[in-house]
């Protein structure tokens, strides 16, 4: 219990002005001594007790009727532990440019609206907590926070499963946890949608696993100078929100997880920089199986490390040349619709303004061999009416997957590319017959061969000779009524009958492939 003739003259005016509602505010006015940095310097005619701060959002001084009470403090050196664990408080919290001595603990506390803005203070244990109003952390200096044994680990902002009703601002706030969490949020629902903008800084990862954000996550321009543990900068595996904004210079030294991640609206990494682990081990971006409607993938420069997207679905794709690193896995990621970003102008990509073979070296980047993303790609070209470039995208297929097989199926293989292109390029057959009825024709027609039967059957025709050759079913009269005494053409003749056999064995093969597959 705290006694009214205890009170410190500035603890009086405090206690004075909460029924009210009215603002304390004991700054100078001069820049140099009100800064927060320098708060622990401050004397007895800015200090308030925690204890102080607590009784009165306890209800230790009553309120007048008609009046709605509300503790409102600015530039104080706030001292002692300012612990409202499981409190329920009624009245709201606004304190700004203030210095606190040790961490504000409101495990499982429900309040109104708490503002601590501007104000340099160790951490924040608002963990199960229920804020009424939002929570505003605005330009705060944090560092040194408590530690949280559901993780083991240094975390200055502690909001796990807290739940906000309006928004979590932390925008231009500075956060200090090397090797630990700079803020720890998983589960936490925010109906109003977080804010990390303006200059926010983070020495240390920030974790939001699971949390429900239907207003929304913003991280425009923030920083997240050094990762948490593991080498994640960003954890917000298996959120669900209606929009993440991740753009104008958005910085992640660390890894970036969205694995899981339900996006109703759009995923936007416009102008961002992900420079994924420090030691350039870690992966840029891990976002197997998110899920978004718009996905903005346009960085500022190529990520540092891997980008994963395995499983993942978006609806429509937005990127550009310098999207994408040396190694992308895209097995199982399904899109609707790719627009190309060239030259700040977005556009649907077409194979006159980018050509197939960018979009094939781009799945190439995968660490191995999977047929999805080639069907999907395929998928589509068709889908916007550009069936060749499907074709072109399906025989890349057949030749990435062809350095996986055994030598002999390799061989086949590559008969297969080199006779009819897989049945996606069927007039290469027809091209190897016309040049090979060319040479036969030309080769018979310098000699005359010997007839089976002397005096039967028509005239020799190098023509007709040579198709009847070249094609193995049914006949044209002329393979069975001439054979040759010379053996370099009798050999020809053979070869002629192989390659006739391997020709439509290839082209039946190749094209029953693609029939079968259409």
């Amino acid at each position: 219990m705290v006694s009214y003739d205890e009170l410190t003259p500035p603890e009086r005016a405090l206690w004075d002005a909460f029924p009210d509602g009215r603002r304390l505010d004991l700054r100078t006015g001069t820049p140099e001594a009100d800064d927060v940095r320098g708060g622990g310097r401050w004397g007895a005619e800015r200090t308030v007790r925690a204890v102080v701060i607590a009784a009165l959002l306890l209800g230790a001084n009553t309120t007048p009727s008609g009046v709605v009470a509300s503790l409102r403090l600015a530039g104080a050196r706030i001292t002692g532990p300012l612990n409202l664990s499981g409190a329920q408080i009624g009245h709201s919290l606004w304190l700004e440019e203030c210095w606190f001595e040790e961490s504000v603990d409101l495990f499982a506390a429900s309040t109104q609206t708490l503002s601590v803005i501007g104000s340099r203070l160790p951490g924040l244990n608002a963990g199960s907590s229920r804020v009424e109003g939002r929570l505003d952390l605005r330009r705060c200096v944090m560092d040194r926070g408590p530690v949280s044994q559901f993780h083991g680990k240094v975390t200055v902002v502690l909001l796990i499963h807290a739940h906000v009703a309006g928004e979590v601002l932390l925008s231009g706030a500075e956060i200090t946890a090397p090797g630990g969490w700079a803020v720890s949020a998983g589960g936490m629902v925010s109906e109003g949608g977080v804010f990390f903008r303006d200059g926010f800084v983070a020495h240390g990862g920030v974790r939001m696993r699971g949390a429900q954000l239907p207003g929304g996550l913003f991280m425009r321009g923030a920083r997240l100078e050094s990762p948490g543990p593991d080498g994640v900068a960003l954890a917000v595996d298996n959120v669900v929100a209606s929009s993440l904004n991740f753009s104008g210079g958005f910085t992640a030294n660390g890894t970036v997880r969205l694995r899981g991640a339900q996006i109703s609206d759009s995923l936007s990494f416009e102008g961002a920089v992900l420079n994924g682990a420090p030691d350039g081990d870690g992966p840029a971006l891990l976002g197997m199986l998110l899920q978004a409607v718009d996905f903005d993938f346009t960085l500022a420069r190529p990520p540092a490390g891997a980008v994963d997207l395995r499983g993942a679905r978006v609806s429509y794709l937005h990127d550009s040349r310098q999207s994408w690193p040396d190694v992308v896995e895209l097995d199982g990621f399904v899109y609707g619709t790719i627009k190309v970003d060239e030259a700040g102008e977005r556009r649907e990509a077409a194979v006159r303004r980018e050509p197939v073979a960018d979009r094939v070296e781009w799945i190439r980047r995968s660490s191995g061999y999977s047929p999805q993303p080639y069907e999907q790609l395929a998928s589509w070209y068709r889908s916007i009416g550009h069936d060749d470039d499907a074709r072109r995208v399906l025989l890349a297929k057949q030749r990435h997957r062809r350095r996986t097989l055994p030598p002999a199926n390799r061989a086949w293989g590559l008969l297969l590319d080199l006779t009819v292109g897989y049945g996606y390029r069927p007039w290469l057959a027809g091209l190897w017959l016309v040049v090979l009825t060319l040479l036969g024709t030309l080769a018979f027609d310098a000699h005359t061969p010997s007839p089976m039967k002397p005096g039967e059957g028509g005239p020799f025709q190098p023509l007709v000779y040579t198709l009847d050759l070249l094609i193995p079913i049914g006949g044209l009269g002329q393979r069975t009524a001439w054979y040759w005494t010379q053996d370099s053409l009798q050999w020809l003749a053979y070869l002629l009958i192989g390659c006739g056999w391997v020709l439509t064995t290839t082209f039946i093969a190749g094209m029953t492939r693609t029939l079968q597959k259409n």
